[in-house]
């Protein structure tokens, strides 16, 4: 039985790990693999046609303890303990719910102190005793006893009571005043483990796609020798198609990992003519997992020549891989619109001239030159197809598998290449990666359906 430190509005753990709120997915699921001879039978559950509409929850059956994850941000906002009996809590070093000790309200009124009266639910049939931060709900010992809690009896005075000797059924511990309103805070210094994390990354574009990457990056710093002194930096750099690789280490620092590519499936959908010829040297990635980014260099030039972003949504083959890249994609509408808003003149019997004043302003007054539209990480891809308004070319399968013999429990997902990039698509619409690749060479063919 796990024995934990309860801190309101902060943690649940020990001296060996500790499950912090505002903590990243990645760092709670590491913690459970480091300890998975303790912590077993976890469940992953998440919803998988509206992956946003729904918290992203770890399950940890054995313990009775549940972990809810910002379904946006994938931070840690809830900790509920929702099985007291498999799990031993403490709080100021002082238990409070043991297999000796009951967690009765006499219990935690001696271990945490006087607070607001209780509240009841008369449709969940419990009591609500909230602390800063932190939560405990009484069940009642028999349903006859519901009605004399009901608000309107004995003018609401007996709803503030909760009755003697009921035990805590379920504990809440999260950020703020109210359990409803609770949002993931900001990650706390203690989860910045040495790394740097990207806040956002806007994509730059030139006249014809994309030209890199402009990152807003989070890091802990500390001060000379004062570990008090660790406070959040916030700095910003860019990295374009054609930068070195001691530009890119420069700007962003080492990646966590290198990766050689050792063969290029999409290349038979190349127009080049040599597409079973090996290549004499492997393309080479920097994996940046913190940031949701690769950038792929060339084996001959080692110049950058991709970007890749990942959206780390559950239910794909790299979920849990990279934390999620929140990034902002301006997209060329400009044509479409143009086409769109002179079918519309046209059926209006008007005529539609591009120089002057068109319907695009009356629909679009908050980008009224009618160039670009923004594409965000939780874009679907219906409505991005919808804003450029022109077909798109039949998809590129892509199957994932870790072996020839293994078989990908996700299913395929379904590329699209427009405007130098690739949307690498789920089968619930929303987007996995962005795959961006720099103008092709003096004398080269753009190959629009590469993938790594």
């Amino acid at each position: 039985m796990l024995d934990l430190e309860v801190v309101p509005e902060r943690s649940l753990g020990n001296e060996q790990w500790e499950f912090t709120l505002g903590m990243p997915l990645a760092q709670a699921v590491a913690i459970l693999q480091k300890h998975c001879r303790i912590i077993r039978n976890v469940q992953v559950l998440y919803s998988e046609q509206s992956p946003l509409s729904h918290d992203l929850i770890l399950n940890l059956t054995q313990d009775g303890i549940t972990l809810l994850f910002d379904a946006f941000n994938q931070r840690l906002k809830v900790i509920e303990v929702c099985e007291l009996t498999k799990v031993k809590l403490k709080y100021c070093g002082v238990h409070f719910n043991s297999q000796a000790i009951a967690p009765t309200i006499e219990q935690i009124d001696q271990s945490f102190g006087a607070t607001h009266p209780g509240v009841y639910n008369s449709t969940e049939q419990l009591f609500h005793l909230n602390f800063r931060g932190l939560s405990f709900s009484f069940q009642l010992d028999s349903w006859t006893e519901a009605p004399k809690y009901e608000p309107n009896f004995a003018h609401g005075l007996a709803s503030l009571q909760i009755p003697h000797g009921a035990t805590v059924k379920r504990m809440y511990i999260y950020s703020g005043n109210s359990l409803q309103d609770t949002k993931a805070p900001v990650m706390p210094l203690s989860c910045f483990l040495g790394n740097v994390y990207a806040e956002s990354v806007d994509v730059l574009r030139d006249g014809t796609g994309p030209s890199g990457l402009r990152l807003r990056l989070l890091a802990a710093g500390c001060g000379p020798g004062v570990l008090a002194d660790a406070k959040m930096r916030v700095f910003e750099r860019a990295v374009y198609f054609g930068d070195s690789c001691q530009d890119v280490l420069s700007m962003l620092g080492s990646p966590h990992k290198v990766f050689y590519k050792s063969e290029d499936k999409m290349k038979i959908h190349s127009p080049s003519p040599h597409k079973q010829v090996p290549s004499k040297c492997n393309d080479y990635f920097f994996n940046y997992f913190t940031l949701g980014v690769d950038i792929l260099f060339d084996a001959n030039t080692h110049k950058v020549k991709k970007f890749v972003l990942h959206t780390n949504y559950p239910g794909h083959y790299n979920f849990n891989i990279y934390h999620r890249c929140e990034f902002k994609i301006p997209l060329a509408i400009k044509k479409a619109i143009a086409q769109s808003m002179a079918s519309l003149d046209s059926a209006c019997g008007w005529t539609y001239r591009p120089a002057q004043p068109s319907l695009h302003h009356l629909l679009f007054p908050e980008n009224a030159g009618g160039q670009t539209e923004i594409c965000t990480t939780y874009s679907k891809w219906d409505s991005i197809q919808e804003l450029l308004g022109h077909p798109v070319e039949k998809p590129v399968v892509l199957h994932r598998s870790s072996s020839p013999n293994n078989t990908n429990p996700f299913g395929s997902t379904f590329c699209f290449g427009l405007q130098r990039m690739i949307f690498e698509v789920m089968q619930n619409n929303h987007i996995a990666s962005v795959t961006l690749y720099g103008p092709p060479r003096p004398g080269a063919h753009l190959r629009t359906a590469e993938l790594p």
